[in-house]
């Protein structure tokens, strides 16, 4: 199995907090799919307004965590890292359904398998499960821009 923790992570994401939505990859297999998770914990700065008498993580944060998931995947799938130069940017969601809650001490499981990849365009197959069953799943598509940067 291939793992990564946190701080690998943050090596193959250039989110940080309080958007980084991935804190453990389980496995991974380069150019297919990847299990990670995202603890969800009380403390979430999305629970003060989502709702303060019954927290609710936001369906567009469990899209933007596979999304998170998808991009290490590719990362890692082309051998590279993020940079000052590029970014990965989120272009469609396809098919998203959201099928149960994601409420305070979930752990939300991220599976996300990549369908293609073309010209910088990547397209995935995302759900995402608490307890093992679907909360949320969609078709993701992101693609590589480049954005300038320094040290060209």
């Amino acid at each position: 199995m291939n793992t990564m923790d946190i701080h690998e992570i943050l090596e193959h994401l250039p989110h940080r907090y309080p958007f980084l939505l991935v804190d453990r990859v389980l496995d991974f297999e380069l150019g297919k799919s990847i299990h990670a998770y995202k603890n969800v914990t009380v403390n979430e700065p999305f629970f003060v307004g989502h709702f303060p008498h019954h927290p609710v993580m936001p369906g567009v944060l469990i899209m933007e965590a596979l999304a998170q998931a998808a991009g290490i995947l590719s990362f890692k799938t082309m051998g590279a890292k993020p940079d000052a130069n590029s970014v990965f940017y989120f272009v469609g969601i396809d098919g998203a359904r959201f099928k149960k809650p994601v409420t305070a001490g979930d752990q939300l499981h991220l599976h996300v398998l990549i369908q293609r990849q073309m010209r910088g365009i990547w397209k995935y197959k995302a759900e995402a499960r608490v307890d093992g069953e679907i909360v949320a799943e969609a078709e993701l598509m992101c693609a590589k821009r480049d954005v300038g940067g320094v040290g060209g």
